[in-house]
């Protein structure tokens, strides 16, 4: 499929640990209403003015999705690629627009009017401030935000009030967890204004060892000081990760390299694959390359990450697929992409 996610391509440092880094920027208009408490009307009134800002000449390049005009298999692909929220999916007057290229995506009738996200492979969260700030200065040469001198930014919830940003980091933890220390560690980092999520975010959980990691602080902290610290936070986890993949390496080689190989033997050849089922094998992958077992390109693994969930699955045969056709393509899907990679690497 053609992946709208720029962060499942490319390059992607600490790659194996760190699957990606996002910021986003939350922003409302200054004479509308929050989005709670909107008309249609108004809503309305949001979407074409960001809309007209966004659709210029020589912008990025923003294609404009709307969600009333979308079926929710791609609503729910959209999720999936982390270019959504799933509040946004089910919003009627709610709409993105997104430029690949940039891994920009702009929320709009979310929570707030707007929501600025750049989301880059591995551990990138300079560059993705930068793509969101840029963004922002972008909206903001044209439209009034809402912002008080002493508060900041002001947003629907009070906890994104001041710089209205949120800077995460999707992290793959197999050896924290199976050393039962990730409880440990996602308490310690909420001494560091950081809290830890699912794969999609708030409320969801973490499946295939995946964890987000996220400031909780907007107010009173510069943008700046948002990176550095997840960033520094990130590196320290990164390498606490590291440690216990050569422990449990150096502890029980045979043992991690059956997990592995099965794994890859089991994806390249099996006919059905349930979701949890493609995410517990693909973390396997992933913890082979890491651990310097497997040589795959760390695009792939985020690839298929993606290409294995429900919606992107539907979205790309353009049709609902009940759930026992989903494992069939699913696992059709998987071992068609690594088969080709595991064949073009043997030359």
């Amino acid at each position: 499929m053609e992946y709208r996610a720029k962060w499942a391509t490319g390059e992607m440092p600490y790659g194996p640990i760190v699957i990606s880094s996002r910021v986003r920027l939350a922003r409302n208009l200054k004479d509308l209403p929050f989005p709670g408490t909107m008309s249609q009307e108004a809503q309305r009134e949001v979407l074409a003015r960001i809309e007209r800002v966004l659709r210029q000449p020589s912008r990025d390049n923003y294609q404009v999705l709307r969600m009333a005009e979308l079926p929710q298999n791609e609503r729910l692909a959209l999720v999936e690629e982390h270019l959504i929220s799933y509040d946004l999916a089910n919003q009627r007057e709610g709409a993105v627009a997104l430029s690949p290229e940039s891994g920009l995506s702009v929320m709009l009738n979310e929570e707030d009017h707007l929501r600025i996200q750049c989301v880059l492979g591995g551990l990138d969260l300079d560059t993705a401030w930068q793509g969101a700030s840029r963004c922002d200065d972008l909206l903001e040469s044209e439209l009034d935000f809402a912002f008080h001198e002493q508060y900041g930014y002001l947003t629907a919830c009070p906890t994104n009030v001041g710089t209205g940003m949120r800077a995460s980091v999707m992290l793959h933890l197999p050896a924290l967890v199976e050393s039962g220390q990730i409880g440990r560690v996602l308490m310690a980092i909420g001494q560091f204004g950081l809290m830890a999520r699912g794969l999609y975010g708030e409320g969801t959980e973490a499946r295939g060892h995946i964890f987000q990691i996220s400031n909780q602080v907007t107010s009173g902290v510069s943008e700046e000081e948002v990176v550095r610290n997840l960033k520094a936070v990130t590196l320290q986890i990164v390498g606490q990760e590291q440690a216990l993949q050569k422990k449990m390496l150096a502890a029980n080689r045979p043992k991690i390299e059956d997990r592995v190989f099965r794994a890859l033997g089991i994806l390249t050849n099996a006919r059905m694959l349930d979701s949890s089922e493609a995410m517990t094998l693909l973390s396997e992958l992933r913890l082979g390359v890491s651990a310097g077992l497997l040589s795959l390109p760390l695009s792939l693994l985020s690839e298929l990450l993606v290409l294995i969930q429900p919606g992107v699955l539907q979205s790309t045969h353009k049709q609902e697929l009940h759930a026992l056709e989903r494992d069939v393509k699913r696992a059709e899907a998987v071992r068609s992409r690594l088969l080709e990679v595991l064949r073009r690497e043997k030359k």
